[in-house]
């Protein structure tokens, strides 16, 4: 049995592409089923460890971004494209997998034509409300859709979708709160705030964060994962707006949390504040109340669109970049951590949102048409 699974390049698309590669190697070893040959295709194997830790071999190919905004980097990304859809073709067909699945994204489109042209079965998902262009091309010819939202449902064929929520990765699900606060040298009776700007991170979370860190420290420790590449620039930052401050060490800048970190992160914290991308179902998973700040201006508008439909489930609080800023911001957290009534509201909110089955769901199906072709 040959899997291959497809998707863009950002964490979004990687993490949930792994939850699924976990369930599958779980039903097949409890369901006794043959050896399942898992590769996974995209423009950068984005955690080669990970990849490695789940026995998913890595197949590159190239693909290029069409911007909705005038750029001369379309003109060189269509050639990049071309070459990747070409590169696939060959490497689809000497793999020729059982079944295809996808998380959209534009790198998933060349593994997306190559499966159509060989007539290979596609299963693909959906994480925003809104699909992308990929996954609303491919659910033409998909045999399998699963959404996120039920809003997603409206874009594609009734009859071949399933509403599954997000697929988490199982290691996540469950925040670690014993010896949370010794691991990241938390005080002991101090509320927590956990900022998360997406694997890349968000400049301008990041600079209404450090703006509001002194009112912040005050009455808060805050764990903020800032991104890869903006670890030096927000500690400078904050090093100047913390100078001689008492509580300086409440602030707890990474640039990246690794699996555990995260877990001990959610076991801490009080309020979680995140864009509204996959994320949502993570914090969802936790049950914990949270302020979600959507990207301005993203594809279909899907994250504000994401925001506000886990915010009809009283899950969180939207604040919208327009609107950000340091006294906002400060305002909303003190709101929430005033009002025990209102977070226990959004942990109830929550429960619409959180589907650990989901993962197991998508496997399940890939799994049924994968034995189904390989026959």
């Amino acid at each position: 049995m040959k899997i291959l699974l497809t998707g863009g390049g950002s964490g979004g698309h990687f993490y949930p592409i792994i939850a699924i590669a976990e369930a599958i190697n779980k039903l097949r070893k409890e369901n006794r089923l043959m050896n399942a040959d898992i590769y996974y295709m995209s423009n950068s194997p984005y955690n080669a460890g990970t990849l490695f830790d789940n026995s998913i071999t890595f197949k590159k190919n190239s693909a290029g971004k069409i911007r909705r905004y005038f750029s001369i980097l379309n003109f060189f990304d269509l050639f990049k494209t071309f070459w990747g859809v070409l590169g696939s073709l060959w490497e689809v067909f000497n793999i020729y997998p059982d079944v295809v699945f996808s998380k959209g994204g534009y790198a998933s489109f060349p593994a997306l034509f190559a499966a159509k042209v060989f007539r290979i079965p596609v299963v693909i998902h959906e994480s925003d409300s809104v699909p992308g262009r990929v996954n609303l091309w491919a659910g033409k010819f998909a045999e399998k859709i699963a959404v996120s939202y039920p809003e997603a449902a409206e874009y594609f064929p009734k009859e071949k979708v399933a509403y599954t929520g997000n697929p988490v990765r199982k290691e996540l699900i469950q925040p670690l709160k014993t010896g949370a606060r010794e691991f990241l040298k938390l005080e002991d009776n101090t509320p927590v705030l956990f900022i998360l700007g997406g694997s890349l991170g968000s400049q301008i979370i990041n600079e209404t964060i450090v703006d509001a860190l002194p009112r912040l420290v005050e009455r808060f420790e805050v764990i903020h994962q800032v991104g890869r590449k903006n670890l030096k620039q927000v500690t400078e930052r904050a090093s100047v707006m913390l100078r001689d401050n008492p509580h300086e060490n409440r602030y707890k800048p990474f640039d990246y949390l690794n699996v555990l970190g995260m877990r001990m992160a959610a076991g801490a914290a009080n309020i979680v504040i995140s864009r509204a991308g996959s994320t949502i179902f993570e914090i969802a998973s936790w049950k914990i109340p949270s302020i979600i700040i959507p990207i301005t201006d993203t594809n279909g508008d899907h994250q504000r669109k994401n925001a506000f439909a886990y915010a009809r489930s009283g899950a969180c609080v939207v604040v919208e970049e327009e609107n950000l800023s340091a006294n906002i911001l400060v305002s909303e957290i003190n709101r929430l951590m005033d009002s025990s009534t209102g977070r226990e509201a959004m942990k109830k909110g929550t429960e619409s949102f959180n589907h650990p089955d989901a993962a197991e769901k998508i496997a399940k199906e890939i799994l049924t048409i994968a034995l189904r072709h390989e026959k």
